[in-house]
């Protein structure tokens, strides 16, 4: 049976039990609201756990983006600190804590039924038959007296371990002209960040790093991501934050998708979970296996997946890209914070096939103008 998280106070007494204000501006409250559904998400991520395959590393892959949105999450509570008092800081870390403890629960018994262990031939036998944990879970508050390291440090490894044996892949954009296609074949995953007025088309060789994804600081670009999420493995996670005026193709996606901060933008993606946070004007074209949830955005349109990318989809289950829940919209009338995209103002079939797939004789401004993300 599938135990429930809560966090089990509001941060604002005044409230009386009552839902917030949809123009709640309180960072106390908006703050208890977003880790609330942050938590609901990981949640799900770890109960999905027992569903997926040993085969290819898609377990591993998932527990990798748990651990990820774990130490991302605790961070947030620490960056919190300077608005939310210490008393919520300690309940806060309380529920990442048992959070922790439901996954390292939940991969002990993965572990348990492995028939299969290797063992050092020069270690003493042991009494007793617990299995051991997965040495990659971690725990993250300081307060466990396991010896386990914190989640923190393991990401931290796992990032300078990449730095030593991987290329700068994002660093080397720069260096390169006309569409650029970096390779991505040493790296774990994908981030790109920091870039202004590229076109990058990710090649097959990525599909080996799609166990993350995170895109963020681009401002005039087009990024395609499409080739390795449908050849390879589909992202577990992916990540899109302070995009401005680009066009972003971002692929197949198994797990969720974060938007934060996004303007003036054009999204693709196929996902299971999509959460957006403080995005303005932006179309998505969507496949979405599940409600998608916007929260403080505004002029928000939403369509089906375009054709092209519809027909490489693999992503299981109904598509509900058009039953968005506003999360700062609490009245019974329609939310004015999103609409569907009229067909007649989506981009045509034509456009996506041949200019934005990558016309050697189009520039990056010149998609984004065809897309209608730049004027004319």
């Amino acid at each position: 049976m599938e135990t429930q998280l809560f966090i089990p106070f509001s941060p604002n007494p005044g409230l009386g039990g009552r839902m917030a204000d949809p123009n709640m501006s309180d960072p106390k409250e908006r703050f208890f609201r977003y880790f609330q559904t942050e938590i609901t998400v990981i949640q799900g991520q770890i109960d999905d756990l027992a569903t997926m395959s040993l085969v290819g590393g898609e377990r591993q892959d998932c527990i990798d983006t748990i651990l990820a949105g774990i130490s991302r999450l605790s961070n947030e509570v620490m960056d919190a600190g300077d608005y939310i008092p210490a008393y919520d800081q300690r309940t806060y870390s309380q529920a990442i804590k048992a959070l922790t403890e439901k996954l390292n629960e939940t991969t002990a018994k993965f572990t348990s039924k492995s028939r299969f262990q290797f063992k050092s031939k020069s270690s003493k036998p042991t009494s007793g038959t617990e299995p051991q944990a997965d040495l990659r879970v971690r725990t993250v508050s300081g307060n466990i007296k396991s010896k386990q390291s914190p989640v923190l440090d393991a990401v931290k490894r796992d990032a300078i371990s990449s730095q030593v044996s991987a290329k700068d892949y994002n660093g080397e954009l720069e260096q390169q002209s006309g569409v650029r296609k970096p390779s991505f074949s040493n790296a774990k995953s994908i981030a790109i960040y920091g870039h202004s007025g590229l076109h990058i088309m990710l090649p097959s060789t990525a599909s080996r790093a799609t166990s993350s994804g995170s895109l963020a600081n681009l401002e005039r670009c087009v990024v395609d991501m499409t080739i390795p999420t449908s050849t390879g493995a589909p992202f577990a996670g992916l990540a899109l934050k302070n995009i401005n005026k680009s066009l972003i193709i971002a692929g197949q996606v198994a797990g969720p998708v974060h938007m934060t901060n996004l303007e003036n933008s054009v999204v693709v993606v196929a996902a299971r979970q999509v959460r957006i946070h403080e995005c303005r004007n932006v179309d998505v074209y969507l496949h979405c296996t599940s409600h998608p949830i916007i929260e403080d955005c505004s002029g928000m349109r939403f369509a089906p997946l375009p054709e092209l990318y519809a027909g490489q989809l693999e992503t299981p289950g109904k598509d509900q890209w058009n039953q968005v829940d506003d999360f700062k919209w609490l009245k019974s009338e329609p939310s004015p914070n999103w609409n569907i995209l009229p067909e007649e103002k989506r981009i045509p079939a034509d456009i996506w096939k041949n200019s934005v797939c990558g016309s050697p004789s189009l520039s990056t401004d010149d998609i984004l103008r065809r897309v209608g993300v730049l004027g004319s």
